[in-house]
């Protein structure tokens, strides 16, 4: 059984189902069954939260898929003035509470730099919050030197980011590396000669989606 759970559910998601799972058992203990059957909403949902399938990515070093499971709300030009310095190509993915909460490495490369940056929980649709809000940058080079920025960005509800990614270290694409909890954002900043594969409104898997041909 316990081989087959982290195939199954995360396990950052362990503590809050034990959690829920302690709450249910003591209101069947205390209330009753209808209590303690109605309660099992709660580790109900914290298992689906915490899902954490198998995805398949495309076998192509050009190919960037894309990080995180969501809906495309913005593709547009911007100055990323961090850590490339340069006019770049961000899309940006939102994650409801409904999504998968895992987040992949988006193509086959060598991690450069992880960098996080403390700061506020303004809602993740927002504009500013690819500036303000809790975040951790991850900056990789593909195998055929192509630079390319993800960052996790803390929502209103997501209060806690999770990544594994150490600077210097070989890493290949869907490769788990982190989640973000209960609702977030993902920017992703691509060269300007990139050809980006998603639409404005898609809604996209972490893994397994294509998002990008790189140059």
């Amino acid at each position: 059984m316990s081989s087959l759970m982290p195939k199954i559910i995360a396990r950052e998601g362990y503590p809050f189902l034990l959690i829920g799972l302690g709450i249910s058992t003591v209101l069947f203990l205390v209330f009753g069954v209808a209590a303690g059957l109605g309660s099992l909403v709660l580790p109900l949902f914290v298992a689906f939260f915490f899902r954490n399938p198998e995805r398949t990515p495309p076998q192509d070093d050009s190919i960037a898929v894309s990080p995180a499971d969501g809906k495309v709300i913005s593709i547009v030009e911007v100055e990323e003035g961090r850590h490339l310095k340069r006019r770049m190509r961000r899309v940006t993915i939102f994650l409801s509470i409904f999504n998968v909460h895992i987040n992949r490495v988006p193509m086959n490369g060598r991690i450069k730099e992880v960098k996080y940056h403390p700061g506020r929980f303004l809602m993740g649709f927002a504009e500013k919050a690819s500036l303000e809000n809790e975040q951790n940058a991850v900056l990789m080079t593909s195998r055929k030197g192509t630079e390319i920025l993800f960052v996790q960005i803390a929502g209103f509800v997501a209060r806690r980011i999770v990544c594994y990614l150490k600077g210097g270290e070989e890493v290949a694409c869907g490769e788990r590396f982190g989640l973000i909890r209960f609702g977030s954002r993902m920017d992703v900043y691509l060269p300007l000669d990139a050809e980006v594969l998603v639409k404005y409104g898609q809604k996209v898997k972490g893994g397994e989606t294509p998002f990008a041909r790189l140059p």
